[in-house]
């Protein structure tokens, strides 16, 4: 499995702050109040880092010690870090593109929104970077008995 590349996550962070601009924008128009996102969004996501983060540790711990582990218990884990490193990416897009929305209306912006959005974007980074964390955790040592590519088979 390959790692999470910084420009896949830049890309959907880009495409989320496009959606979050555009669905206020849309919100806007049509006369309906701005979108905020709920206050326990930020930390859900922050639960979902710690969870991330739990699960990959005994992945960590075993591959220190030299202690044999179920490959796929860390393939699970290193799933749910990567998974959660985009669902992070999308989410701070998404907020920061609903935070310059905000911003940039001529009409001074609540602060509890604002307070809000930056909690979800502050909560979305946090999410990403224990997700990366995480995913380096799960990273296995190649077996010995493993045969390379281009070994001549006897």
């Amino acid at each position: 499995m390959k790692r999470t590349s910084a420009g896949v996550l830049a890309v959907l962070a880009l495409l989320g702050a496009g959606a979050g601009f555009g669905f206020n924008h849309l919100l806007t128009v049509t006369g309906r109040a701005t979108f905020t996102p709920s206050g326990f969004l930020p930390v859900l996501l922050l639960l979902i880092a710690a969870t991330v983060f739990l699960l990959a540790w005994p992945v960590r711990r075993s591959v220190r010690e030299g202690t044999r582990i179920d490959p796929f218990r860390a393939l699970r884990a290193a799933s749910l870090a990567r998974a959660s490193s985009l669902l992070g990416a999308i989410m701070a897009g998404f907020g920061a593109g609903l935070l310059v929305f905000l911003l940039s209306r001529p009409v001074p912006a609540p602060v509890g929104s604002v307070v809000a959005m930056v909690a979800l974007v502050v909560g979305a980074l946090v999410l990403v970077g224990v997700a990366l964390i995480a995913e380096q955790f799960c990273t296995l040592p190649k077996d010995p008995d493993d045969r390379q590519p281009d070994a001549p088979s006897q």
